[in-house]
Parts: C-alpha cells; sequence; structure tokens
C-alpha cells in the first residue's frame, strides 16, 4: 500500500469569516494537491476562528451546513480530501467539532472534542462522548481528535487499540505550551506507534498567542515533517508499510497486560 501523502495547513485564517477562510482553504487546497497529497488537515475551528467569543452561536453549522456543502466541493475540485474544524450546531447544543471529507465530497467522520479546555470552551460547548472516531482514506485507518484530548494518554491509546494508523489532530496550541507539539506529540506517537498529524494555528488571536510548531509524528518518534512559527502548508507521508515494521519491532499493544490497569479507571 503506498504512502498517504499528507498535507498540514498551519494557519490562523481570520476570526470570525467563514467566506474568507473557505477562500484560504480553496487556495491551500490547490497547493496541496500539486504537491501530491491525498489529504488536507486544517487546525481546530478554522473555519471560524478560534477567539470568536460571543460570535459561537451566530456562527455554528449542522455537520450537514453549508460551510460543509462549501469544503464538500473544494474535495471535488482539487481531487482530495479535507478535515477541518468548524463549531457544530446539534439542536441546542454546540460541539467543537471536526468533520472529515472524502475526495468524492462524502463525508466519512465527524469527530466532537471530548476534553474541553479553559473557560472559553467550557462556556460555549458540549463536551463529545464518543472517544473513537474512525474512517478509511485510501486503505489507511485515519483517526480523529481535537488539541486537549491529544495530552491524555487514554485517548491516543485507545485509538492505537482500535487500529488506527494516521491520528489527525487539529490544535489550537498557545504559549507557553511549546513542549506539547516538541515532546508529548512524538511520544504519543511512539507509545502507541501511529502517525500523528498535529495541526495548529499560528500567531496571535485575541488574547491568545499560538505556538505553531505543527508536524506530522512517525512511530519512531520523530517529526516527520514540522512547522516554524508562521503560516505555513506542511506535505509528508504516512507509511503504513514503515508502520508495519515499526509496530513489529516496538510491540506495545501486544506486550501491554491490561488485567493490571484496573486502578486507571
Amino acid at each position: 500500500m503506498p504512502p498517504l501523502r499528507t498535507a498540514l495547513l498551519q494557519s490562523s485564517g481570520r476570526a470570525g469569516a467563514v467566506d474568507d477562510n473557505l477562500a484560504a482553504l480553496d487556495e491551500a487546497a490547490a497547493r496541496a494537491a500539486a504537491a501530491g497529497a491525498r489529504l488536507l488537515v486544517c487546525p481546530e475551528l478554522f473555519l471560524t476562528g478560534y477567539a470568536i467569543g460571543d460570535a459561537v452561536p451566530g456562527l455554528a453549522e449542522p455537520a450537514d451546513g453549508p460551510a460543509a456543502r462549501a469544503v464538500a466541493g473544494l474535495c471535488v475540485r482539487h481531487g482530495l480530501a479535507i478535515h477541518y474544524g468548524y463549531p457544530e450546531r446539534a439542536g441546542e447544543e454546540i460541539f467543537n467539532a471536526a468533520q472529515l471529507i472524502g475526495p468524492d465530497g462524502t463525508p466519512l467522520a465527524n469527530y466532537r472534542k471530548t476534553h474541553l479546555y479553559g473557560g472559553f470552551e467550557e462556556k460555549w460547548f458540549t463536551p463529545g462522548e464518543q472517544p473513537v472516531v474512525q474512517a478509511e482514506l485510501d486503505g489507511v485507518r485515519i483517526g480523529l481528535l481535537i488539541c486537549y484530548d491529544v495530552e491524555f494518554p487514554e485517548n491516543v491509546r485507545a485509538h492505537a487499540l482500535a487500529g488506527t494508523e494516521l491520528l489527525l489532530v487539529p490544535t489550537a496550541l498557545m504559549q507557553p505550551y511549546t513542549f506539547v507539539a516538541e515532546s508529548v506529540v512524538p511520544v504519543r506517537a511512539f507509545e502507541n506507534q501511529l502517525y500523528i498529524a498535529y495541526v495548529n494555528r499560528a500567531g496571535k488571536e485575541g488574547e491568545f498567542d499560538f505556538t505553531g510548531l505543527s508536524c506530522l509524528a512517525g512511530p519512531d518518534g520523530t517529526a516527520r515533517v514540522r512547522a516554524g512559527r508562521g503560516e505555513e502548508l506542511l506535505v509528508g507521508e504516512a507509511d503504513p508499510g514503515l508502520l508495519a515494521g515499526s509496530r513489529a519491532a516496538n510491540p506495545y499493544i501486544e506486550d501491554r497486560r491490561p488485567g493490571l490497569y484496573g486502578s486507571l479507571v
């Protein structure tokens, strides 16, 4: 099976301006497709911006809303899958969500952030209740988390046990927590033997100063590609063949002793 060429869009877009962010996504998708990517991954809440405060309710849309249809059109036009963050409205509840739409415009997976971070998120969002959400793309099993979720080892281990090969983590990592991008994410990839596409915002937005440092971390614990602090489009590969060999050499999942772990829950 060939590697899944994956593009990571490190950008904060424009807060509160969905149309502008869709235009930026269109341009990034064109560049990603030209580089041979089959998947483009965007940051947390990319469609609306993160520091949108009281605008959350007015910008939230259903998973099949106008923004989703617009992204589906971009997928078809550029021939690649797009994974993007947005505020999802479901009845009276709003979720910090991320959706994966396939190259043919078909929705493949929608995930709601399970671990909310800070007062802003806790005020506006309801935590999701489904810890493992997956989809298949070009034969690769893809899993979805969002930002703070990846900092809980249980979440990533659950994906490893469920067979996730490439874990997509849109994020809004801010100062001073650069060690999460630099150290925690590559370690998560190694200890769970999978790839992690960790895609951050960049620069200042309202009260937040985002760290950048997006990466595609591999099962060897290294960042296969790594962004700086500014806006950037990275392209890397998640190689199922390399992953299979790495899992054989590092059998963490097989060597577990679950009977000893009861105290963890």
